[in-house]
């Protein structure tokens, strides 16, 4: 009788444990625009494993906090070229969100391959994630 109290007791612990949830970037892609007097840097991700809550039955809701530095061609790493915060509601659960960190550097930076760091932090697990792709600024 010991015994099947100890299996139903562990059974019921494992089936009320809460899995633990993955933040996972993936499919990073970088462009570059020369506009002349400027480069647009365009970066795109996608996140998933964010935790969601579901509110009256009927929307779920995430928030992601993202950051981006860049690495020049010279190994000189500028912070805080990007931040936002994406705050995304559906009515059925979301399986995954699209990021986008866009910015602007001036002719001042020389053409080559520079790396974007992307920040990643689910805002309501407070896991982070970093991942970085590679954008070439070329005339």
């Amino acid at each position: 009788m010991k015994k099947l109290f100890l299996i139903a007791l562990i059974l019921i612990m494992n089936a009320c444990t809460k899995e633990e949830i993955k933040l996972e970037a993936f499919s990073p892609e970088a462009f570059a625009y020369d506009l002349g007097e400027k480069w647009e840097i365009n970066a795109l991700v996608n996140v998933k494993g964010f935790e969601q809550r579901e509110y009256n039955g009927n929307t779920f809701e995430a928030s992601i906090n993202l950051s981006a530095d860049i690495k020049t061609p010279g190994g000189m790493v500028l912070e805080g070229v990007y931040a936002d915060t994406l705050k995304v509601a559906n009515h059925e659960e979301i399986s995954d969100i699209p990021l986008e960190v866009q910015f602007e550097l001036d002719t001042t930076y020389s053409t080559g391959e520079y790396l974007i760091i992307i920040h990643i932090t689910d805002e309501l697990s407070k896991n982070s994630i970093t991942t970085n792709v590679e954008v070439e600024l070329s005339e």
